[in-house]
């Protein structure tokens, strides 16, 4: 009996010093560490996947001013029809169509469009219809055209007549309201009577835009309250060759003056080609500075560096290449871009901003030069550009790139070609695995603490093999996973990393032709990926300053599948811990906080899923969503359960 008792005792004593064992013990220094910059956690905007026209921006009109290469593309026409440019309505976008009598009184002349993959129309939405008109050649006194709005079904659901009796341009606009919700709607336009009529400029908004943008995805993106907005891109800053790259002087102005430019998107992936995806520019650098004011983001934008996509031609080719004689007008750009933001109304672009609308300031801090350049013509432009960037204005801090490689001889050259440099920050990018973002959560820890700040301007774990194109990467909760466990590293190494932009931001369900990305949409709503929901705890959970979190004296980052990082929030004087349990099995945690007494209540914020492979989507929007709980501290101690796959963020 009195062996039985003993070996009782012993194997009592075991479980608990294995439990005792298995549990982690983090610390928290409580003093406050490096600031985290308001920037840190931000979000990168790509025409890709339709994002602008057809996804972000509202127009609902494909081709709305007949400027595409094929003039009538994404038109259905009938009766008779012309493509017109004699005596335009706006020199830069000098096409237009002429409707004339069919021939037969039982005949009609007539256009249809579909918009961005047919278009989403909402039961009690008004949408606002406009064009420009003008009776053709002084044919007739007066000349009557029909608008409607169309089901799948092909039955006119709201329709409109408009009277034209002058031969100059003129606006016209009306107001359709709709009674029934259409997945897959056409705008139909017909000669009704009287005499040939001239249309430019057909346009369809819904009536809840903002801007001009999608009031849907606008809110999507005002509640990740990002710190940072990157713009226009991406790969479409270089062009597929240096007339097509972006230029922002044709993005301002009145719309109807901005002309189209060829998306480098529109048929570069093989596996998804899109010939019809081109730029309207309607949503323009001014829009985009609106935007980043809207959603309280510092804007950033990127400007070509006078170098075409290195993807897409060789160094060795001189037209993919402005000479450094001739790069003058690619620096007044950028001069310009910055007197357009910040000058006052009095100068020439500053006035232009005011005209538009906004006569305050955007307060631009910052400029990127260059998106993903790499070898020696890349730093000897750049440094032409900082020259007189920093003589003009000397406060504005200039980004960099190290390439589009997470290392490498590319990578480690542009990082030593920066630092001779002296730019402030170096755009960094990468699309790696989750394994790859799991075992470089410490990427920062070692980086020199001297020189540029890091940039992270483009990054996403990708899982492959999912579907049918195994080369495709999609969104899940493994990806989300592994890129929150990656962001305590970021979090933990501020004063280098000053900010991060996960990229790309938007993807049309039927037109995307990259992934993952962060909003999905179709024409009628969006949703919200995992990924999406780990950037907004991040940048609503960002605090003020870093907190030095250990275990053992060493930070947290991967040992036994675990991953931590701690921050103190000024401002409401709250202090942050953000865990990530990669494992398949809970994680008993104490954390200490040195310095304090007491904690009292809190709340622990928890995204988790049994399922890697699950995800949000338009028909389940809520399948992994943050769920929030309270939880108390003993002292200054907090003991936690962290369940497998999880992302817990603990705020007290």
């Amino acid at each position: 009996m009195k062996t039985k008792k003993i070996l009782s005792t012993l194997l009592m004593t075991a479980l608990t010093s294995v439990s005792i064992n298995a549990q982690h013990q983090f610390t928290v220094n409580t003093k406050p560490g490096a600031t985290i910059q308001p920037t840190m956690y931000g979000i990168f905007f790509e025409d890709i996947n339709f994002a602008a026209d057809g996804g972000l921006y509202a127009e609902m009109i494909e081709n709305r001013s007949f400027e595409f290469p094929d003039r009538l593309m994404g038109w259905n026409t009938f009766g008779n029809v012309i493509v017109n440019d004699q005596k335009p309505a706006f020199a830069r976008n000098p096409h237009y169509i002429t409707l004339s009598d069919a021939g037969h009184r039982e005949k009609r002349t007539g256009l249809e469009n579909r918009g961005f993959f047919g278009m989403g129309l909402k039961k009690g939405m008004c949408y606002d219809f406009s064009v420009y008109a003008r009776l053709h050649m002084l044919q007739g006194d007066s000349a009557k055209f029909r608008v409607e709005l169309v089901d799948e079904e092909d039955r006119p659901i709201v329709s409109t007549r408009i009277t034209v009796k002058s031969n100059q341009w003129q606006k016209y606009t009306s107001t359709l309201t709709v009674d029934k919700t259409v997945e897959k709607g056409l705008l139909r336009i017909f000669l009704e009577k009287g005499g040939a009529v001239d249309l430019d400029h057909v346009s369809l908004f819904p009536e809840d835009s903002w801007h001009g943008m999608r009031a849907d995805l606008v809110k999507d993106l005002a509640e990740l309250h990002p710190g940072i907005f990157r713009f226009p891109g991406g790969c479409i800053v270089e062009g597929t060759d240096l007339a097509t790259r972006y230029q922002w002087k044709n993005t301002v102005g009145p719309v109807e003056e901005r002309p189209l430019n060829e998306n480098r998107w529109n048929y570069t992936f093989p596996h998804r080609l899109f010939p019809n995806y081109y730029q309207t520019l309607g949503m323009g650098f001014f829009e985009f500075f609106l935007l980043s004011e809207k959603i309280g983001a510092e804007p950033l934008p990127v400007l070509s560096c006078g170098l075409a996509c290195q993807y897409q031609n060789d160094d060795n080719d001189r037209n993919a290449h402005t000479a450094m004689a001739d790069l003058q007008p690619y620096i007044d750009d950028a001069l310009d871009l910055i007197e357009f933001a910040n000058g006052p109304v009095t100068s020439k672009w500053g006035r232009v901003r005011a005209d538009m609308g906004h006569p305050a300031p955007f307060n631009l801090k910052q400029i990127g030069i260059g998106n993903e350049q790499w070898g020696p013509l890349y730093p000897e432009r750049l440094e032409a550009f900082m020259k007189q960037i920093r003589a003009k204005y000397p406060h504005i801090k200039i980004c960099g790139s190290s390439g589009p490689s997470a290392s490498g001889k590319e990578f480690d050259y542009g990082w030593q070609q920066m630092r001779k440099l002296g730019v402030d920050l170096v755009d960094e990018h990468y699309y790696m695995s989750p394994d790859w973002f799991l075992n470089n959560a410490g990427r920062y820890d070692h980086y020199n603490r001297k020189g540029p700040k890091v940039f992270a301007g483009e990054y996403a774990a990708h899982v492959r093999g999912l579907d049918k194109q195994p080369n495709v990467a999609m969104n899940n909760f493994e990806a989300a996973l592994s890129e929150a466990a990656f962001m305590t590293g970021l979090e933990r190494n501020a004063d280098v990393v000053w900010q991060a932009t996960y990229a790309p931001l938007f993807a049309h369900v039927e037109g995307w032709q990259w992934r993952p990305d962060l909003i999905w949409f179709d024409n009628l709503q969006s949703v919200r990926t995992v990924n999406w929901y780990v950037q907004m705890l991040y940048a609503t959970n960002r605090g003020t300053n870093v907190l030095r979190l250990t275990e053992g004296g060493k930070p947290v980052e991967g040992k036994e599948k675990i991953y931590a990082s701690a921050v103190y929030d000024k401002a409401e004087k709250a202090y942050i811990v953000k865990i990530v349990n990669v494992d398949d099995r809970e994680k008993q945690v104490n954390v200490t906080f040195e310095g304090l007494k007491t904690l009292g209540k809190g709340k622990c914020i928890t995204l988790h899923s049994d399922n890697p492979r699950a995800v949000n989507s338009l028909e389940n929007k809520t399948n992994v969503v943050p769920q929030t709980s309270e939880i108390e501290a003993n002292g200054n101690v907090v003991s936690m359960k962290v369940p497998a796959k999880s992302f817990v963020v603990y705020r007290f």
